[in-house]
C-alpha cells in the first residue's frame, strides 16, 4: 500500500512526540537551559540522520555519473554524428527548394526522389509486408483502436488490455461459472483511507462495486481524515451498498494502524490489500475465486499489475513469475493484488507500526515464513495509481520506505537464523543482501574442461589465482585430447606451482561436455563444485563467496553468475526454459549495470536453469541427482542438470554481484559449424523438448504473457 505525503509529515511529528515522552527532562535552571543529556541524544539522532542522507546522496551521485557517462558516449557515437550530418544536408536541400521557381539539381533530387519517391516506396513496402504478414500469421489478426480508459504506452500492451476487456457474453459465462463453484469464499477488501483525492477515491470504490464476483465486503478505516468531502463520500457509499463498512479512527495513526483497524471488522475468509486510489479489474475477485476452486485452498494469492495515471493511461506492466521466495530478498515482487487468509494474517500480527512505507513487505516476509502455499494468477488484475501526490510516481521520493524495508529484511534474516547484511541497490531500485559463510574453510573444486587454447585457459587460471579472495580451492582441468605444446607447457607450469592446488586429468574420448564434468566430479574432493568454462575471466574478487553464501543454504541447489561480453553487456543473467524453442539466456545485450526488466539485471532472482559456463552446486546435491546426463553431449546439458535439481526440490539462483567475462564458445567454436554438429544439435534439441515438455511450455520462473522469441521480457 502507498503512503501519502501527509503520512510522512504525521510520522515525523509522531517521532518528535515520542522523543518528548521518552526523554528524561530535568527542570529548567536559572538560565533556561534544558538537561544536557537531552541535547546530546538529539545530536546523536541528528548525526545518524545526516549520515543516512549522505549515504543516499552518494548513491544518487554515482547514478548521475553513470548517466552522464552514457550520455557522453551516446553523443559521440557514429550513429548520432551521422544523423546530425544527414539532417544538415537535408535542410540544405530543402532550402534549395525554397528558392522559388528556379529549378536546381537539389530541388529535383528532393522532390522526386526523397519526397515523392520516398512516399511511394514506403507505401509499396507497407503493402508487401502487410500481405506477407496476413499469409503467414497463424493467429487471428485483431485490428483495434485504442480509446477510453485503455490507453497504454505501447501498442502491444494496449492490445493486451483490450483483449482482456470483458464483453456481455464473457460476463454471462463468468457468472455461470460462479454458480458452479464448490467454494465461494468471501473476500474482505482492506482499505486504509486518509484525505484521498475524491475523484480517484470514487473510481477505486466504483471498481470494487463493479466486480462480477459478488461475495465481497469492503472494510474501510478512515484515519481521521480532515477533508469533510471524504466523510460525505463514505456515508454516501455505505448507504448505497451494505457490503461497505467503515470504522472511523479518532486520531491519525498512519497506514499500519489504519490497516489493522480495517482488518478488525473483516469477516471474510481472505483479506485483500487495496489502496484508496487504485483500481482492480472487473473480474479480479472472480479470477481469485476461480483459482481457489481450481487449485484448492491457498494461503496467499497474487497477480500481475500495472500503473495507471490520473488520465487513465496505463504503463509499466509487471508480469511476474510464479512463487519464487528468494526473489523477495531483493524486493517485494508480489506487489498487488494480494489476498491473505484472514485468520492467518491475524496470527502473524498483521501490520507492524514503525514499518510505514514498507509495511506490506514486512507483512509478506513474516507471513510466507509460516504459510507457503502461494498461487500466482498471470493476469493484470490491479492498476496501481500514479499521480502528482502519489509516492508511486517516483521511488526516489520515499527513502523512509527503503529504510523500513531494510529493517524488515534484516529482521527476517535474523528470525531465519541467517547472518546477513542488507544494503540498497544503485538508485534505490531494490536491495542487496549478503550472507556470511557458515564454514569459511570449506573446499571448492573448480572443474574446467579444456582442449588446447592455452591463451584462453591461461587468462582464466590467472584471473582465479590473482583476483579471488577465497583461497581454499582446487583446480581440476579436464584435458580433452589436447595436442598443442603451448597447452602442455601451461599444464606443466601450474603443476609445479604451489599457490593453488592444481591437477590435470586426461581424457582421450570424443568431446562430450557432460562426461567431462562427471569425470571432474570423480576427481574432486571439495564440498562445493564450481563448473567453469575455460573462456571465462574472473572480475569479482569475492565471486566464490558470492555463490557459496547461497549454495550453503539447504534449500538452494545451483547458483549462477552474471556473465558479460567484453564490451560490458550481458551474456547471461539467467536461463528461461522454452525461450527460442528449447532454452535461452534472458537480458542478452543489456548494459552490465542494467536495469533491464524491473532491474532484474541487478536483483537476486530464481530461475529454473542457469548456464554451466559458471555455476556452483554442493557436491552432495550433484551426486543426489546423478550428475550430468551424458545423452546431452554438447548442448542443454547444464539446463537439463538444473531442471533435475529443481525437480529434486531445490531452488536455482542467479547471483547479480558475481561477475565474470565470458568469451562465449571461443574454445569450441559454433555448435552448428558442420553438418555432423548440426545433426547432433537437432537430436539434442528434440531430446530436451521431449524430456522437459512441461517446462518448455510453461517455465514457472517466467510469465505466460511474455514472449519466448525475445531475450528482454517482451510482451507476447
Amino acid at each position: 500500500m502507498k503512503v501519502t505525503p501527509n503520512d510522512i509529515l504525521d510520522q515525523e511529528e509522531q517521532i518528535v512526540e515520542d522523543d518528548i515522552k521518552n526523554e528524561k527532562f530535568n527542570s529548567f535552571d536559572k538560565d533556561n537551559n534544558a538537561d544536557p543529556q537531552y541535547w546530546k541524544n538529539r545530536f546523536k539522532r541528528a548525526s545518524r540522520e545526516i549520515e543516512e542522507i549522505n549515504k543516499q546522496l552518494n548513491t544518487a551521485l554515482k547514478s548521475m555519473d553513470k548517466l552522464i557517462k552514457k550520455l557522453a558516449e551516446l553523443e559521440n557515437s557514429k550513429l548520432v554524428k551521422f544523423r546530425k550530418y544527414f539532417y544538415l544536408y537535408l535542410s540544405r536541400l530543402r532550402s534549395n527548394v525554397s528558392k522559388g521557381k528556379k529549378r536546381s539539381f537539389g530541388s529535383i533530387l528532393y522532390n522526386y526522389i526523397l519526397k515523392r519517391g520516398g512516399r511511394l516506396f514506403r507505401l509499396f513496402l507497407t503493402r508487401v509486408f502487410k500481405t506477407l504478414y496476413l499469409i503467414f500469421e497463424i493467429r487471428k489478426v485483431v485490428i483495434i483502436e485504442v480509446v477510453g480508459n485503455y490507453l497504454a504506452t505501447t501498442s502491444q500492451y494496449s492490445q493486451y488490455l483490450l483483449r482482456k476487456k470483458l464483453n456481455k457474453e464473457i460476463i454471462k459465462q463468468h457468472k455461470r461459472n460462479i454458480n458452479g463453484f464448490t467454494q465461494r469464499p468471501l473476500f474482505s477488501i482492506i482499505m486504509p483511507v486518509y484525505n484521498p483525492r475524491i475523484d480517484l477515491f470514487t473510481k477505486a470504490l466504483d471498481s470494487i462495486k463493479a466486480q462480477i464476483y459478488e461475495y465481497w465486503e469492503l472494510c474501510i478505516a478512515d484515519d481521521c481524515s480532515s477533508d469533510p468531502e471524504v466523510l460525505e463520500t463514505l456515508e454516501k457509499y455505505c448507504k448505497a451498498d451494505e457490503r461497505i463498512k467503515v470504522v472511523y479512527r479518532p486520531q491519525n495513526g498512519h497506514i499500519s494502524r489504519a490497516s489493522n483497524s480495517a482488518l478488525e471488522i473483516a469477516v471474510g475468509e481472505y483479506s485483500i490489500l487495496m489502496d484508496h486510489d487504485d483500481i482492480i479489474r472487473e473480474d479480479a475477485l472472480y479470477e481469485m475465486a476461480k483459482a481457489v476452486n481450481k487449485k484448492g485452498g491457498a494461503d496467499l494469492i497474487y497477480s500481475d499489475e500495472d500503473k495507471i495515471d490520473e488520465w487513465g493511461l496505463h504503463s509499466d506492466p509487471h508480469f511476474k513469475p510464479d512463487w519464487c521466495p528468494d526473489n523477495l530478498l531483493s524486493r517485494n515482487y508480489l506487489g498487488h493484488v494480494c489476498a491473505f487468509k484472514t485468520a492467518q494474517i491475524r496470527d502473524v500480527g498483521a501490520w507492524r507500526v514503525g514499518y510505514e512505507g514498507s509495511q506490506d513487505y514486512d507483512l509478506v516476509l513474516r507471513y510466507t515464513e509460516i504459510y507457503d502455499k502461494v498461487i500466482h494468477i498471470p493476469e493484470v488484475l490491479y492498476h496501481w495509481r500514479i499521480h502528482s501526490e502519489s509516492a508511486a510516481m517516483s521511488e526516489a521520493v520515499k527513502p523512509y520506505a527503503y529504510r523500513a524495508a531494510q529493517m524488515a529484511l534484516t529482521e527476517a534474516m535474523t528470525r531465519r537464523g541467517m547472518e546477513a547484511n542488507v544494503d540498497f541497490l544503485d538508485s534505490f531500485r531494490g536491495y542487496s543482501i549478503r550472507f556470511g559463510l557458515q564454514n569459511k574453510k570449506a573446499k571448492v573444486s573448480i572443474i574446467i574442461p579444456s582442449k588446447n587454447k592455452a591463451d584462453l585457459l591461461r587468462k582464466c587460471l590467472r584471473s582465479i589465482e590473482r583476483n579471488s579472495t577465497y583461497r581454499n580451492v582446487e583446480i581440476i582441468v579436464i584435458d580433452n585430447k589436447s595436442d598443442q605444446k603451448e597447452f602442455f607447457a601451461l599444464k606443466k607450469h601450474y603443476s609445479r606451482q604451489s599457490g593453488i592446488s592444481f591437477k590435470c586429468i586426461e581424457d582421450h574420448e570424443e568431446f562430450n561436455f557432460s562426461r567431462l564434468i562427471n569425470l571432474g566430479r570423480k576427481n574432486a574432493s571439495g564440498e562445493f563444485l564450481l563448473l567453469l568454462n575455460n573462456d571465462t575471466e574472473v572480475i569479482s574478487p569475492d565471486w566464490l563467496e558470492a555463490m557459496m553464501e547461497h549454495v550453503q543454504r539447504e534449500e538452494i541447489g545451483v547458483a549462477g553468475a552474471k556473465l558479460l561480453y567484453d564490451n560490458d553487456t550481458i551474456q547471461h543473467a539467467g536461463v528461461i526454459v522454452g525461450l527460442g524453442g528449447a532454452a535461452g539466456h534472458v537480458l542478452v545485450g543489456e548494459d552490465r549495470d542494467g536495469p533491464g526488466y524491473f532491474n532484474y539485471v541487478n536483483m537476486l532472482n530464481e530461475y529454473s536453469a542457469l548456464t554451466g559456463a559458471c555455476f556452483m552446486v554442493r557436491t552432495s546435491v550433484f551426486d543426489e541427482v546423478g550428475g550430468f546426463d551424458e545423452s546431452f553431449g554438447t548442448e542443454y546439458n547444464d539446463v537439463d542438470f538444473c531442471l533435475k535439481v529443481k525437480e529434486a526440490g531445490y531452488r536455482n539462483l542467479y547471483i547479480p554481484h558475481c561477475e565474470l567475462y565470458h568469451y562465449e564458445s571461443m574454445s569450441r567454436g559454433h555448435p552448428h559449424s558442420t553438418s555432423e554438429s548440426y545433426k547432433k544439435h537437432v537430436k539434442e534439441v528434440n531430446l530436451f523438448r521431449k524430456k522437459w515438455k512441461t517446462y518448455v511450455e510453461n517455465d514457472p520462473c517466467y510469465n505466460p504473457n511474455l514472449s519466448l522469441g525475445v531475450h528482454n521480457f517482451g510482451l507476447k
